[in-house]
C-alpha cells in the first residue's frame, strides 16, 4: 500500500502538471507586497507567447471566502491557454498571503499593481475576474484603478453594499455578471429570492441601465466606451461555477470580445478537468500513503507491539438498539451544525487565541458532539476482552504517518505547485502563520476524535462483521447523515430554487466538505483499528490530519502585531 500510495500520487500530480502547463504555459508562484506592508502570495500563469518584447493581456483571478488560489485553476489553464498572462492571488488572509481577511481591498488593488507592472504584460489590455467574495477583490481593484483595466467578469459575485460601490451604466467598466440560476447567494447578492429572479433584480438592472427583465446572454450598452453588460445563467450551483464548463465558457467568450491579443480558441475547447481528475487521484493517493505507512511502521520493533486483531464487539448483532444508536450518531451531528456554528459566531468571535471565525466554528461543533457521542457510547457496554494498549506508542505512531503524508503535499506544491484535491475540497500545506493557529484548534479537536472513536469503533462494533460491512457501516455513521442531508438541500433547490434552509448559504456549502472528509476520517480510524484493536492511533492521526486540512483552508479574520 506504501507503494502503491506513491505510484497513485505520481501519476495524478503528473497529469495535473501536463494539463497546467499545456500549451507550453509556466505556472511559478510569486510574492508582492500590498500599500500597508502585507505579503500578497499568487500564482503566475504565463505563455510562452508572452514576452517584454510582445506583451500579452493579462487577467487577475481571484477566489471566493475560505477558499485558496487553487479553486481558480479551472479559469487559469483555460485563460493562459489563450494566450493571456494569469495571475490567481489569495486573498488576505488566506492561503499563503497575509492576514486579517478582508484588509485592504481583499488584496484586489496590490494585485492589479502588481500585474500591470509585468514586462509581459500589456498594461493597456488587462480583465479582471472574480468569483464570490473575489469578485469584490476585483471590483476593489477597479474602484482604485479605474482606467487600469478594460473588462471585468463577475462570477457568482454582485456590485454593491455592504463591501464594494454600488454598480452604475457607467461603473465597472465592461462588465459580464456570471449569475446561476441555482446560485444559494441569490438574497444577498442581488437581493432576490431564486438565482433564476437575478434578471428582476433592482440592483442588478441599475448596473445595465434598464428598468426592465434583463435578458440573458443580450449585450446591454456599448463595449467602445466601456458600458457594456452581459449576464449569463449557468445552470449550476454558487460554488459549481468553479467546476462548469459552461460558466468558464462565458469568462472566456467575454474576455475575447473585450481584450486584444488572445488566441482564437473556441469557448468549448477545455482541458482543466483533467487537471482536477489528476489532483483527485493524487488526493486518493494520499489517503492509501497514509495506511501504508502505517502499515509498515508496525513492523518497527517499538510500534509492533499495537498489532492485534479487533475479536472483541459491543454487540453480536445488530439489534434495534444498535441501530438506534447508528441513527443517533449519523442524526445528531448534522441537527446540531447550524445551531453550533451560530453559537460559536456569537460567543466566540475572532481573536488573538482564536483567529480563524470557521475553525473556531467546527471546533465547537465538534467538542459539543464529541461529548455527545460520548453520551451515547455509555448506553452501550466495552466489549468483553478489550486490550488495553500501549497508550504512548499508540499515539506516537501517528506522527511519522502524517509527516509522510505531508512531505508528499509538500514536494507537490514546491515542484509543480499543485495541491491534492476537488474542487474545493483540498489538501495543501500550512505556511508558518497557520502551523502556529493549528496548534490551537489541535487539543479540542483532539477531545472530538478520541471521544467519537470510542464511541464508534467500541460501541458500535458487532461481532463477526468482515471487512466491508465494518468499513461501510462505520463510514456510512461519519458520513452518511451528512450526505442525506445534502441530497435534500440540493433537491429542493433544483427543484424550488431555494434551499432548505435559504438563511445558510455559507454553512450548507462548508457542510458539503463534511461528507468527503468524515469519508476519509473513517476509512483511516477502521484502518488502525483493524490493525491495533484500539482506537486511539486513528483518533490522534484523524486530530492531526484534520487540524491540518481545516486551518490550511480557512481564512484568518484576526491577524495580530
Amino acid at each position: 500500500m506504501f507503494l502503491i500510495g506513491w505510484l497513485i500520487i505520481a501519476v495524478g500530480v503528473l497529469a495535473a502538471h501536463l494539463v497546467q502547463t499545456s500549451g507550453a504555459v509556466s505556472v511559478k508562484e510569486v510574492q508582492y507586497a500590498t500599500a500597508e506592508g502585507r505579503t500578497i502570495s499568487a500564482l503566475l500563469y504565463t505563455p510562452a507567447t508572452a514576452s517584454a518584447a510582445s506583451p500579452a493581456p493579462g487577467i487577475l483571478g481571484v477566489h471566493g471566502y475560505i477558499n485558496s488560489r487553487e479553486v481558480q485553476s479551472g479559469f487559469a489553464i483555460e485563460f493562459a491557454r489563450r494566450g493571456y498572462v494569469v495571475l490567481t492571488p489569495d486573498q488576505t488572509g488566506h492561503g499563503y498571503s497575509d492576514g486579517p481577511a478582508f484588509a485592504e481591498g481583499f488584496g484586489g488593488p496590490a494585485s492589479l499593481a502588481y500585474l500591470r507592472g509585468l514586462e509581459s504584460v500589456d498594461p493597456n489590455n488587462i480583465g479582471l475576474e472574480g468569483h464570490s467574495m473575489g469578485g469584490w477583490t476585483v471590483l476593489a481593484a477597479a474602484a482604485a484603478m479605474p482606467d487600469g483595466y478594460r473588462s471585468l467578469v463577475l462570477e457568482g459575485s454582485s456590485t454593491g453594499a455592504p463591501f464594494v460601490m454600488d454598480g452604475t451604466p457607467d461603473w465597472p467598466r465592461n462588465t459580464a455578471v456570471v449569475f446561476s440560476k441555482f446560485d444559494e447567494f441569490s438574497p444577498l447578492m442581488w437581493g432576490v429570492d431564486r438565482g433564476s429572479d437575478v434578471t428582476a433584480s433592482p440592483k442588478l438592472q441599475a448596473l445595465f441601465n434598464t428598468a426592465d427583465p434583463i435578458k440573458a446572454g443580450e449585450i446591454y450598452g456599448d463595449r467602445a466606451d466601456g458600458t457594456a453588460r452581459v449576464l449569463y445563467q449557468p445552470a449550476v450551483t454558487h460554488p459549481g461555477d468553479h467546476i462548469s464548463p459552461v460558466a468558464i465558457g462565458h469568462a472566456i467568450d467575454w474576455f475575447a470580445q473585450t481584450l486584444e491579443g488572445g488566441t482564437a480558441l473556441p469557448s468549448g475547447n477545455q482541458v482543466w478537468v483533467w487537471k482536477e481528475v489528476g489532483t483527485l487521484t493524487a488526493l486518493i493517493g494520499f489517503v492509501v500513503l497514509l495506511m501504508g505507512t502505517f502499515q509498515l511502521l508496525l513492523e518497527i520493533p517499538y510500534f509492533s507491539r499495537l498489532k492485534t486483531e479487533a475479536t472483541a464487539a459491543a454487540f453480536e448483532r445488530r439489534t434495534a438498539r444498535w441501530w438506534t444508536m447508528a441513527a443517533m450518531s449519523m442524526i445528531v451531528p448534522v441537527a446540531t451544525f447550524y445551531l453550533f456554528f451560530k453559537w460559536a459566531e456569537v460567543l466566540l468571535p475572532a481573536s488573538a487565541l482564536l483567529p480563524q471565525t470557521v475553525t473556531t466554528q467546527i471546533v465547537v461543533w465538534a467538542v459539543l458532539n464529541g461529548i455527545i457521542a460520548a453520551l451515547i457510547g455509555l448506553t452501550a457496554k466495552r466489549p468483553a476482552g478489550t486490550r488495553q494498549p500501549d497508550v504512548v506508542a499508540a499515539m506516537l505512531i501517528a506522527v511519522p504517518t502524517i509527516a509522510v503524508g505531508y512531505f508528499v503535499v509538500w514536494l507537490a506544491g514546491t515542484l509543480f505547485h499543485l495541491d491534492f484535491r476537488f474542487w474545493f475540497v483540498g489538501v495543501k500545506m500550512l505556511s508558518v502563520a497557520q502551523a502556529q493557529i493549528a496548534l490551537v484548534y489541535l487539543m479540542p479537536l483532539g477531545v472530538y476524535f478520541v471521544l467519537t472513536s470510542r464511541a464508534l469503533h467500541q460501541g458500535l462494533s458487532v461481532m463477526g462483521d468482515g471487512r466491508w460491512a465494518q468499513y461501510g457501516a462505520n463510514a456510512a455513521i461519519m458520513a452518511g447523515g451528512f450526505a442525506i442531508f445534502l441530497a435534500a438541500q440540493y433537491l429542493a433547490l433544483f427543484t424550488t430554487g431555494k434551499l432548505l434552509t435559504p438563511s445558510e448559504p455559507l454553512n450548507t456549502i462548508i457542510m458539503l466538505q463534511f461528507v468527503p472528509l468524515m469519508l476519509i476520517v473513517s476509512l483511516l480510524g477502521t484502518f488502525t483499528y483493524r490493525r491495533t484493536g484500539s482506537y486511539i492511533p486513528g483518533a490522534v492521526l484523524n486530530t492531526l490530519f484534520v487540524t491540518w486540512y481545516v486551518v490550511a483552508g480557512q481564512a484568518t479574520q484576526f491577524a495580530g502585531a
